[in-house]
């Protein structure tokens, strides 16, 4: 018994030996100085540049001039031109409409004789007044008679005015019954037929002209600074803004140069909004390959504004706190550099301000960042 605890604790203190011999020859840990945290951040060098903005809207294309064709006389259709049609095409003073012209020919007929008879007694009126205005002067005539000539006189001459007013209503009316096109242009629509009566003062059509196509196109107030407009009036002498209009038509992509001719004028004040108008000439007589501008596409605009000297474009993450740019030197430390913003257009920043051409500006977000701070960067095109 008494050997078996001797056996045991003999291993112990063997075992206990044994370890602080290790311990006693083991490596000795020298400690190190750490080594600073530098940020990797990403970065891209920087030219300045000239730049022409751009401001981009949608809108729907409409006709400059669009009208109703009305009836100025009653009567029967009698004749319908072919391009009386919903899409039809027409020239200006192409006849559209024929109504019957039988009463309105009589009417004219009636108007003539009746200016002849007016003439007649007006010519006899003038003769009595001459007659008596020559016994006057060798012979006592009364006040009475040559009041009722005078005043036969111009009975006579009102009413021969009255016959040629006549005469024209009546010519007037006789024209009116051939309606004509006030404009190249389509029907947009028709509501008459061959034997339909109309009246005097009815709608017949909806016209719209051919010679310019328009788009109305809602930008930002903020946008007007960077286009050659403003709400007053545009100068003649000077020349329209450009837009290049953008649309997907019959599976493909189709484009447009407009003029952007005017502003309305008014300043939405729930939205910020200002229409400005472009304008296409001839939209359906196309150059190239580009179909027809057609009434109702709706389009992407971009229109081309003012060209600006010395602007940096980066993106957006650029910015840093306080409105400022981190410049990385060739050593890799920052440098705060004050910008302005020239204009924000999604992830894009133009900037002008404390840069040069081919340093590398920041693109990390880095907080509480000092000035001469130690990065490493990575080029945003190789990231």
């Amino acid at each position: 018994m008494i050997r078996q605890y001797l056996g045991a604790l003999l291993v112990l203190a063997v075992g206990v030996g044994v370890a602080a011999l290790i311990v006693a020859t083991g490596p000795t840990t020298v400690k190190q100085p750490s080594r600073p945290d530098i940020p990797v951040v990403q970065a891209t060098p920087v030219q300045p540049r000239w730049v022409q903005m751009t401001v981009r809207a949608h809108g729907e294309v409409i006709p400059k001039t669009e009208s109703n064709l009305v009836a100025e006389v009653a009567g029967r259709v009698v004749s319908v031109a072919p391009a009386m049609v919903s899409g039809g095409f027409f020239a200006k003073d192409d006849v559209l409409v024929e109504i019957e012209s039988v009463d309105y020919r009589v009417a004219l007929e009636q108007a003539r004789a009746r200016l002849a008879s007016r003439r007649s007694d007006l010519d006899t009126a003038e003769k009595d007044f001459d007659r008596l205005e020559e016994l006057a002067k060798t012979q006592f005539v009364s006040e009475s008679a040559h009041d009722a000539a005078s005043n036969q006189l111009a009975v006579a001459s009102a009413a021969l005015r009255s016959a040629q007013a006549s005469l024209e209503r009546a010519e007037r009316d006789l024209a009116r019954t051939q309606i004509t096109a006030p404009y190249d242009g389509r029907v947009r629509t028709e509501r008459l037929d061959v034997g339909q009566f109309v009246n005097r003062g009815e709608t017949i059509a909806a016209l719209y002209s051919i010679d310019y196509a328009e788009v109305r196109l809602p930008i930002r107030d903020v946008d007007l600074a960077f286009l050659p407009l403003s709400l007053a009036n545009r100068q003649n002498d000077e020349p329209p803004p450009k837009a290049r209009l953008r649309a997907e038509f019959a599976g493909a992509e189709h484009f447009w140069v407009a003029d952007v001719v005017r502003t309305e004028g008014e300043l939405d004040p729930l939205t910020r909004m200002v229409n400005v108008v472009a304008q296409v000439p001839k939209p359906y007589e196309p150059a190239g390959a580009s179909p027809p501008l057609t009434v109702g596409l709706f389009v992407e605009a971009e229109i081309f504004g003012n060209w600006v000297e010395d602007v940096f474009i980066v993106p957006r993450t650029a910015l840093q706190e306080g409105g400022k740019v981190y410049v990385v030197a060739d050593d890799g430390r920052l440098s705060f550099r004050d910008v302005a913003v020239l204009r924000r257009t999604g992830e894009t920043l133009y900037l002008q301000g404390e840069l040069e051409s081919s340093e590398v500006v920041c693109l990390s977000p880095l907080a509480n960042a000092t000035e001469g701070q130690r990065v490493r960067t990575i080029l945003a095109s190789e990231a």
